[in-house]
C-alpha cells in the first residue's frame, strides 16, 4: 500500500486510507471522496478524491503557470529529474506492485514487470529531452538563413487507464514532459491511485517543479465535468487519451470543435497469424502468453489466432490443454497467472459475448465460467463474423481460433476488422513473414514475437480504429509545433 507518511494519504489501522488530490505542488482536500474497491476481495482499498470542474480549473492554471519555466528548463536538468524518478520507482518497486495488485487485480508478476518497465522508460526518456531540436533549411532567396524549430505546445490533458495502470500513466506523462509540456492527469475511476496519485507522489519526491505534473481523480460517472473544463480552457492544447474507441470518438469530435490536438492510443483486435511451418509447441506457448497475459486486459492481447488448417487440430488440442493449467485466483499470490477482472461490468461483457457467440454456432473449447470476478481463460472456435466477439475487442481472457487455407487468406481475415494496433506472424520462414508483414493493416507487426511486445524506444501506436500518435521518442512530434524562422540580410524586391 502507498506510504502513508506521504502528503497524499492518511489512514488508521482500522480504515482504508483517504487520499488528497495534487496540483501546483500541493496536496489538497477534495470536495468529497469515493470508495476505491479491490477487485479480488471486494473490500474498500482507499477513499479516493472526487474532483470536479473547479479542481480541474486549479490544475490547468497550475500547469499553465509552470509551462514557460518548464519549457525553458535545460535538458540536463529535466534528465536529472527523470533519473531521480527512476531511482524512486526501483526503491518502491514491491510497494507499488502491491498497490497495483490490490487496486486493479494485476497479478504480482505483471505488477512488478510494470515497475521495471516504468523505471527503464524514465531512464530512456531522460535522453528524449534532447530531441526537440532545430533543422537548417535550404532557401531559394539570397542572403537568407532558414531554420525549423520545435516548440512545446503547452498544457496536455492526459486521460490514463486502469489496465497496465502504472506504465501507461507514466507513458502519458513522460512523453509530453520530454517535449517540454506540462501535464494534468485524469486517471481512470477504477485506478485513481496507481494510474494517477502515485505518479504525483513520485514526481513530487523526485523534485519536479510545482505545476509540471497535476492529478485530478474522480468518482465513477463524474468524468464529464473535468473533461468539460479541459475543452473549455484555451490553455489546454492537447488531449492525450489512452483508452477505448468510443471515448476517443467523443473526445476527438469535441477537440475538433476547439482545434485542440489529440493523441489517441486505443484498443486493438490483435491477430496472431500462424503459418504451417512452425514448431507447434512454441506456437502454443506464445499464444497462451499473448492471449491471457493480465487476464486479457491489455490493448496488446491476442484476440484471434488465425492458423493454417494443416496444423489446426494439433495446435488447438495442445492450446486447450495448456490453457487449462493456468493458475487463477488471488493476484497477490506470486503463482497466480489469471487474476480478477477489474469490475463486474467486465465479467458481464465476457458472459454476453460468449453467450452470443454460442447462440450463433460457436463452440467453447475451455473456460466460459467464472468465480467472483476471476474469469477462466476461454477459447472459442467456429465463431461467425456476425458475433460481436469476432470483430470487437473483449477486455478479458477470451480468444478465438480460426483455421484458414493459405497465408494470404490469413492476412485477409486479419484485415477484416477495423482495428489496427498490433499483430503477429509466426513462421519458420522469416523472409515469407516479412513479405506478408506490410500487407497487415496494423501499426505494429511482430514476426515471431507475441502481440504483447513493448520496446520503449520503438514507435508504438495504432492505425484506423486503434488511434494515432506514437510513443517513445517519436511522440515528440505529437507534443510540439514546428516553427519556421527565416532571416534575410539583403533588401527584398516587391512587385509594387
Amino acid at each position: 500500500m502507498t506510504d502513508t507518511n506521504t502528503a497524499s494519504a492518511t489512514s488508521t489501522a482500522e480504515a482504508a486510507p483517504t487520499y488528497q488530490w495534487y496540483a501546483g505542488g500541493q496536496w489538497r482536500d477534495a470536495p468529497s471522496v469515493f470508495d476505491d474497491f479491490e477487485p479480488y476481495t471486494g473490500k474498500v482499498y482507499a477513499h479516493a478524491p472526487n474532483c470536479g470542474p473547479e479542481e480541474a480549473k486549479i490544475a490547468i492554471k497550475a500547469a499553465n503557470d509552470a509551462f514557460p519555466a518548464w519549457a525553458e528548463t535545460p535538458p540536463v536538468e529535466k534528465a536529472r529529474l527523470f533519473f531521480k524518478a527512476a531511482e524512486i520507482v526501483r526503491r518502491r518497486r514491491d510497494e507499488i506492485a502491491g498497490v497495483l495488485a490490490r487496486e486493479t487485480g494485476s497479478t504480482i508478476p505483471f505488477s512488478t514487470f510494470q515497475q521495471d518497465l516504468v523505471a527503464a522508460t524514465m531512464e530512456q526518456a531522460a535522453n528524449w529531452v534532447y530531441l526537440p531540436k532545430g533543422e537548417v533549411l535550404q532557401s531559394n532567396l539570397p542572403d537568407t538563413h532558414s531554420v525549423g524549430v520545435r516548440r512545446p505546445l503547452g498544457v496536455v490533458a492526459s486521460f490514463t487507464p486502469w489496465n497496465g495502470a502504472n506504465i501507461l500513466s507514466w507513458r502519458a506523462v513522460l512523453n509530453p514532459l520530454a517535449a517540454g509540456c506540462t501535464v494534468v492527469v485524469k486517471p481512470s475511476e477504477y485506478a485513481p491511485i496507481s494510474a494517477g496519485l502515485m505518479v504525483a507522489e513520485i514526481a513530487e519526491e523526485a523534485g519536479f517543479p510545482p505545476g509540471v505534473v497535476n492529478v485530478v481523480p474522480h468518482a465513477p460517472g463524474a468524468a464529464a465535468g473535468i473533461a468539460d473544463e479541459f475543452f473549455a480552457s484555451d490553455e489546454v492544447r492537447v488531449i492525450n487519451l489512452i483508452g477505448g474507441v468510443n471515448t476517443a470518438r467523443l473526445l476527438a469530435e469535441r477537440a475538433g470543435r476547439t482545434l485542440k490536438r489529440t493523441v489517441l492510443e486505443l484498443g486493438g483486435y490483435n491477430p496472431m497469424l500462424i503459418l504451417d511451418d512452425v514448431d507447434v509447441d512454441y506456437a502454443v506457448r506464445m499464444a497462451t502468453f499473448g492471449s491471457f497475459f493480465h487476464q486479457g486486459q491489455i490493448c496488446l492481447n491476442t484476440r484471434k489466432i488465425i492458423i493454417q488448417r494443416g496444423i489446426y487440430d494439433e495446435f488447438l488440442e495442445k492450446f486447450v490443454a495448456r490453457t487449462k493449467t493456468l493458475p487463477s485466483g488471488d493476484p497477490l499470490n506470486p503463482q497466480t497467472i489469471i487474476g480478477p477482472l477489474v469490475h463486474q461490468g467486465a465479467v458481464d461483457v465476457m458472459d454476453q459475448r460468449i453467450s452470443e457467440a454460442v447462440s450463433l454456432g460457436a463452440k467453447v473449447r475451455t473456460g466460459g465460467t467464472h468465480e467472483g470476478l476471476v474469469y477462466q481463460p476461454t477459447i472459442l472456435t467456429d465463431v461467425p463474423y456476425e458475433a460481436t466477439a469476432a470483430h470487437e475487442e473483449t477486455f478479458g481472457p477470451l480468444v478465438i481460433v480460426e483455421p484458414v487455407d493459405t497465408p494470404e487468406e490469413a492476412v485477409a481475415v486479419a484485415n477484416r476488422v477495423q482495428y489496427g494496433l498490433t499483430s503477429t506472424i509466426l513462421a519458420d520462414d522469416t523472409y515469407r513473414a516479412f513479405e506478408l508483414a506490410p500487407k497487415i493493416l496494423h501499426g505494429i507487426v511482430n514476426v515471431n514475437s507475441p502481440t504483447v511486445n513493448d520496446e520503449i524506444h520503438a514507435p508504438m501506436g495504432g492505425v484506423r480504429n486503434s488511434g494515432w500518435g506514437r510513443t517513445g521518442p517519436d511522440s515528440i512530434a505529437d507534443f510540439t509545433d514546428v516553427i519556421w524562422i527565416n532571416a534575410t540580410r539583403s533588401e527584398r524586391q516587391f512587385p509594387f
